[in-house]
C-alpha cells in the first residue's frame, strides 16, 4: 500500500495544499468577477437607478423645471412675449420700492437669525440649571407647531394700537399710566382773546404778569360737561392775599350758554388738579396745583410772574406705540419670527449642548474660572459647529420670509416691511401683473441662497470626512 503522504502514490500528492494559481488570461483577462461589479448596497447600478427614477423625476418636475424657467422668464418681458435680455435684473436694481424690499431683506437675514440663536444659546444653557427646565423648553418650542398664517394673525392683534385689543400696547399703557398721570381735560383751551394764549410744547401762558390782591383767574372752554370728572365741584372765587398769587380754574361755561365770559357764573364747574406754573425768564419758580373748588395758591415769589398751564394738563390719553407704523413694523415682524423660530434653535443647541464633555467644564471651574468665563471661553467653542448650523439655516430661512410680512404689515405701512419674497408676488400676481419682474426677484434670492447653501454642503461634508 503505498504511503500518502510519498510523492508518486496513488498519482499525487494528498493533504498538501494546492499550488497557487498562474495568471490569468484570455478575453476576460483584467475584468472583475461579476459579484464586484455590484454597487455598495449589493445591487447593480442599473437597478438603483430603477429605483431612483420617481424621485428624480419629482426632483425635476418640482425643483429642476421650475428654476430653469424661472432663469427663462426673467429674460422676457411683462406678458412674457418679447425679449428684454437683462432689463428685468435692471428694473429690480432702480425701483425705489423693490430696493427697500432689498435693504430689509439685509436687516433680516442679520438681525433675525443673530437674535434667535442667541436667545437659543441663552435658554439652553439656563435651562440645564433648573429643574423644570423640560416644561420652559417645551413651552419655548411650542411656536414652531402653529404655522405663520396663524402666527401672523396672533401678532396682528398683538400689535392693535387699540390697549383694548392689543396685547403689546395694554402692557406698555398701563406701564406708562403707573408712572405717569394722564390729563383730566384733554381737549381744553383758554377763550379766543382772553390773558392766555398758546405757547411752546403746547402749553397756554397769560400776556400779563401775576400782582398780589387780585385774584389771576385762568378760565378755559372745550371740555364738554359729559366729559368732566364725576363729583366736580362748583367754581368759586379765590381770596385774596398780599403775600401770594391766588385765582380759580374752572370751566367758563354753562349749559344754556347764558354766562359772562370771564366770570364765575352759577353752575360752572372747578377743575381741579390743574398744575399752574409761575415762569421768570424762562425758568419755572414756583408751581401749584388747583382744589376742588378750582382755587389755587403760589407764593409771593411768583408775584411779577408769567402764569402758565403746562401741556400735561392738556394732553389726551396715551395710546401706546405705534408698532406697525413705517418706523417700528420691520422690527416688530422680527419679533414675532424669533417668537417662532427661538425654540427651534433651543433645543439644536441643547442637543449640542448635551454631547459637551463636563470635565471641561469641571475643569475650567477648578482652575478659577468664573460661570461667565467658563460660558464664553469652553461652551461658546465647543458649540461653534452647532451655532454655525442653527445661523445658516435661520439665514436660508429668513430669506424667504413672505407670511409673517404679508399678514402682519397693515397695507399702509407694507410698503415699508416689504420683503423680497412679497415683492416677488406682488409684482408677479398681486396687482404688478409683471412676471418678467418677478422671475427676476425669483432668480436673485436663488443666487442670494446659493452661496449659503454651498457653505452649508461643504461644511457638512467636513464634518463627514472627521
Amino acid at each position: 500500500m503505498a504511503d500518502a503522504s510519498v510523492p508518486g502514490a496513488g498519482g499525487g500528492i494528498t493533504g498538501a495544499a494546492p499550488a497557487a494559481p498562474g495568471p490569468v488570461t484570455g478575453p476576460g483577462a483584467g475584468r472583475p468577477p461579476a459579484r464586484l461589479r455590484r454597487s455598495i448596497v449589493g445591487t447593480r447600478p442599473w437597478v438603483a437607478a430603477l429605483f431612483l427614477l420617481p424621485a428624480l423625476i419629482l426632483l425635476g418636475a418640482l425643483v429642476a423645471y421650475p428654476i430653469g424657467f424661472t432663469v427663462y422668464r426673467s429674460l422676457y418681458d411683462a406678458d412674457g412675449s418679447g425679449f428684454v435680455g437683462l432689463k428685468n435684473f435692471g428694473t429690480v436694481f432702480s425701483d425705489h420700492g423693490i430696493l427697500t424690499a432689498v435693504r430689509n431683506n439685509a436687516i433680516w437675514v442679520v438681525v433675525a437669525p443673530t437674535v434667535a440663536t442667541a436667545l437659543g444659546l441663552v435658554f439652553a444653557v439656563l435651562t440645564e440649571r433648573v429643574r423644570w427646565g423640560t416644561a420652559f423648553k417645551l413651552v419655548v418650542f411650542m411656536p414652531m407647531a402653529i404655522s405663520m398664517l396663524a402666527a401672523g394673525i396672533i401678532f396682528r392683534l398683538v400689535y392693535e394700537q387699540d390697549p383694548a385689543r392689543g396685547v403689546a400696547n395694554a402692557v406698555v399703557v398701563a406701564v406708562h399710566d403707573t408712572f405717569t398721570d394722564n390729563s383730566a381735560y384733554p381737549g381744553a383751551r383758554p377763550r379766543p382773546g382772553g390773558d392766555l394764549a398758546a405757547s411752546a410744547g403746547g402749553s397756554y401762558t397769560s400776556k400779563s404778569t401775576a400782582a398780589s390782591g387780585t385774584p389771576a383767574d385762568l378760565p378755559l372752554v372745550g371740555i364738554p360737561q359729559n366729559k368732566l370728572p364725576a363729583g366736580a365741584r362748583q367754581a368759586e372765587p379765590a381770596a385774596s392775599k398780599p403775600d401770594a398769587v391766588t385765582g380759580t380754574v374752572w370751566l367758563d361755561f354753562r349749559p344754556g350758554g347764558t354766562g359772562k365770559p370771564g366770570v364765575i357764573d352759577p353752575g360752572e364747574k372747578a377743575l381741579s388738579g390743574v398744575k399752574v406754573q409761575a415762569v421768570k425768564g424762562g425758568k419755572v419758580i414756583a408751581s401749584a396745583t388747583s382744589a376742588k373748588d378750582g382755587t389755587y395758591t403760589l407764593p409771593g415769589k411768583a408775584i411779577g410772574a408769567q402764569l402758565r398751564l403746562p401741556a400735561s394738563n392738556f394732553s389726551g390719553k396715551y395710546g401706546g406705540i405705534n408698532w406697525l407704523g413705517p418706523d417700528l413694523v420691520t422690527p416688530s415682524i422680527i419679533a414675532s419670527y424669533v417668537w417662532m423660530w427661538a425654540g427651534f434653535a433651543m433645543v439644536l443647541i441643547a442637543a449640542g449642548l448635551a454631547g459637551v464633555p463636563r470635565e471641561l467644564l469641571e475643569q475650567a471651574r477648578v482652575d478659577g474660572a468664573n460661570e461667565w468665563q467658563v460660558f464664553r471661553r469652553i461652551t461658546v467653542p465647543l458649540l461653534a459647529p452647532v451655532l454655525v448650523v442653527v445661523m445658516v439655516t435661520l439665514m436660508i430661512n429668513v430669506l424667504k420670509i413672505f407670511d409673517l410680512v404679508y399678514i402682519i404689515a397693515p397695507g399702509n405701512t407694507q410698503s415699508n416691511a416689504n420683503v423680497l419674497a412679497l415683492q416677488l408676488y406682488l409684482s408677479s400676481f398681486g396687482g404688478g401683473d409683471d412676471q418678467g419682474v418677478g422671475s427676476a426677484i425669483g432668480v436673485i434670492l436663488l443666487l442670494l441662497v446659493l452661496p449659503v447653501m454651498i457653505f452649508n454642503i461643504r461644511r457638512l461634508r467636513r464634518e463627514g470626512r472627521r
